[in-house]
């Protein structure tokens, strides 16, 4: 059997953590291969990555459509490569009173924030069986260790199925050398952030760069000894374990 080139897939890498991560892992030499759907924001991230560009690969493709996952990985095995790393960085957020979170805000949480995990690593494990070795990084958020918080029901359901998600598969992969994490972050300063919270303190809010060095410890051979973690990232009061 041929081995094939490890590789990493970087999803929501188009978007403000997933800048920090591609750029951070593509500075280091990884070849990247990143899901998009929308185009201004996939040519904004080639024209931020400078040198980095080289080693990343742009896919259209919308990781919540099971033909187009199923596409982006036969084309990435036709390469002979396989995805060591996954970083799942798509999610969504909403915020409001039970009795105005319609059904479809509920969906939505549930699609971008969980569902988008399970389907990508479904798609990934394979490869990585074969490997014998993968990195699998989710992203949940400190409600979901704070067992909730108000006006975000929806959205706390959904990173709490992504966190026991990482923790169930970090059991089942082990025999297979694959490591699984979520990383837990408290707010991070995003533009969209800034804009819903223009009052807040920021002080304590947490900067993508910062993040991204820990996705590539977890990504990387001394993250090899860390699985079924929440990783609290916080400046400050972390969430309780």
């Amino acid at each position: 059997m041929t081995l094939k080139r490890a590789t990493t897939m970087i999803t929501g890498g188009t978007g403000a953590l997933g800048r920090a991560v591609v750029l951070r892992l593509a500075s280091a030499g990884e070849t990247i291969h990143v899901p998009w759907v929308a185009e201004r924001e996939m040519e904004d991230v080639r024209e931020s990555l400078g040198d980095a560009l080289r080693t990343v690969q742009f896919h259209r493709c919308d990781v919540m459509s099971e033909a187009d996952l199923d596409s982006l990985f036969k084309a990435i095995a036709g390469r002979g490569e396989y995805v060591r790393t996954l970083a799942n960085l798509v999610g969504g957020f909403a915020m409001a009173p039970v009795e105005s979170t319609d059904r479809a805000t509920w969906d939505r949480m549930l699609h971008l924030n969980a569902t988008s995990a399970f389907a990508c690593i479904r798609a990934a494990v394979p490869g990585m069986k074969g490997a014998r070795e993968g990195r699998i990084i989710n992203v949940s958020s400190a409600p979901a260790l704070n067992h909730g918080a108000e006006h975000l029901g929806a959205y706390s359901a959904a990173k709490a199925a992504v966190l026991n998600l990482s923790e169930s598969l970090a059991k089942e992969l082990a025999p297979w050398g694959i490591t699984v994490n979520a990383i837990v972050p408290s707010v991070i300063d995003t533009p969209a952030n800034r804009q819903a919270s223009p009052a807040d303190d920021r002080s304590t809010w947490l900067q993508p760069a910062e993040i991204a060095d820990v996705v590539a410890f977890l990504a990387s051979g001394g993250g090899r000894i860390v699985t079924g973690t929440a990783v609290n990232l916080a400046r400050g009061k972390p969430a309780p374990l």
